[in-house]
């Protein structure tokens, strides 16, 4: 068992930004704010039988990789904000840990060595969140309104008076937007702000669970003049969505490497660092290496954030999603970039795919694989289920080349242990993304290849 005393020398970073350490006893300790190569003292809050978990509170060693957080609400202390994990951590060695996380889940639950490590994917660390979801809470009590991230391991919302992730024009509004929220009359039925930007426009969705009254709308578009801001409604689920006024610029993002807009909705599902997609959607297609006679599928093709661009360079491209909704809207896409005749979608459940069904969608020589967090092991297993007993998918032949976008280094790996070990696969390239400066998140691409 630590004791509040014990100097502690700290291993390396875990996926949650915790310094790993080990006591006198050898049991493991997690410190939080703790870095690599420091010796430090903790003070434990949580014992279990095989590990220990305390925050920091001195240090006699200090990392040479520590550096003065950017943003006066980081912090250890009650009250600090939790939307950051790695302020503290300088920004280039934040991206070499997460490159390590990447290697060591490949290979500890994958059994997977890339040939190659490709440099990572970095961008802007200030600035960059270009969505983002703010929490409000009107203290009846104090008679204030709070608008931000929760507070560190805590369902309290920070008392945030700005945000140095979002870019500078939505931090310094957090102030203005508390005022505005305090003048309304439905204040304590307000609970979340949404915050999406695109190339012209900075949408703000407001969660209202009551109808707004007249004066309250008024304060809303009042706002919306004074600081060039769209106002969406939602006063139920994502599909209730909608602009308090119509007109104005359309949201959209672009990617100009390949002549693409994208119009989306505020609740739609798009990277929140345009930055690090524009440049990931660019190294995904070299890696891929397309050329113009071949057909390619894109999985989880989303509104067709890949899809597009690879519809310019390849004979056809599938892209396949899990929502006919969000199909038709990559359907629409694709025709506002003249691109509906290179184009088609469909809609499965990707989360239950065979053998049959690969054979069904047909052969292609390339895919494109980008799923969310629970990663794609059902489609993973049925291609090394196909390769194994062609029988299972007849006349069906496999991609000869996959790339394969992560927003979770463990189903990754997981995946990659599938492709690799019992599908014959080579896993010829990999890197990290640092799609989310500052946090523990860790983005990657991987490469996999037919022999």
């Amino acid at each position: 068992m630590s004791q509040e005393s014990e100097w502690l020398k700290v291993e390396s970073l875990d996926l949650e930004a915790q310094g790993v350490a080990h006591n006198a006893e050898g049991k493991v300790v997690f410190i939080d704010g703790a870095l690599p190569g420091e010796i430090v003292q903790a003070s434990i809050a949580r014992r279990k039988n095989n590990w220990e978990q305390g925050t920091l509170t001195s240090i006699r060693k200090e990392s040479s990789q520590r550096v003065t957080p950017g943003c006066p609400h980081f912090g250890l202390h009650a009250g600090a904000c939790g939307g950051c994990k790695m302020q503290h951590l300088h920004a280039g060695a934040q991206v070499a840990v997460k490159q390590r996380v990447l290697e060591d889940n490949l290979w500890h639950l994958g059994k997977v060595k890339p040939e190659v490590l490709l440099r990572p994917i970095e961008g802007p660390t200030w600035g960059y969140r270009y969505r983002a979801r703010f929490s409000v809470r009107y203290v009846a009590k104090k008679g204030v309104v709070l608008i931000g991230f929760h507070e560190r391991k805590s369902r309290y919302v920070a008392d945030m008076q700005v945000c140095k992730v979002v870019p500078p024009v939505v931090g310094n509004m957090l102030m203005p937007l508390r005022a505005l929220i305090a003048a309304m009359a439905e204040r304590d039925r307000l609970p979340q702000i949404e915050l999406a930007m695109g190339d012209e426009v900075i949408a703000l969705v407001l969660r209202h669970l009551e109808p707004l009254p007249a004066g309250d709308l008024q304060l809303l578009r009042d706002f919306a003049a004074r600081h060039g801001v769209q106002w969406w409604l939602q006063p139920k689920g994502p599909d209730t969505v909608h602009l308090l006024d119509a007109g104005g610029p359309e949201l959209a993002y672009s990617l100009p490497e390949f002549g693409i807009r994208m119009p989306f909705r505020p609740t739609d599902f798009t990277q929140v660092n345009p930055h690090i997609n524009a440049a990931l959607v660019g190294r995904a297609l070299r890696l891929l290496g397309v050329q113009p006679q071949e057909r390619v599928i894109d999985w989880f093709c989303g509104l067709g954030n890949f899809t597009l661009p690879l519809a310019t360079q390849a004979r056809e491209v599938l892209g396949i999603e899990g929502s006919e909704a969000l199909v038709q809207r990559s359907r629409e896409n694709a025709r506002v970039n003249g691109l509906a005749h290179k184009t088609s979608f469909v809609a499965r459940n990707l989360f239950e795919m065979t053998p049959a069904q690969l054979a069904l969608d047909g052969s292609a020589e390339r895919w494109l694989i980008d799923p969310p967090r629970e990663g794609a092991f059902a489609l993973a297993k049925a291609l090394a289920d196909a390769v194994q007993d062609p029988s299972q998918a007849p006349g069906w032949t496999p991609p000869q080349r996959m790339v394969y976008v992560s927003c979770n280094p463990a189903t990754l790996a997981r995946d990659a242990g599938l492709l690799v070990n019992l599908a014959g696969y080579r896993c010829t390239a990999a890197s990290a993304v640092n799609m989310f400066p500052h946090t523990a998140h860790v983005e990657s691409i991987a490469v996999f290849e037919r022999p």
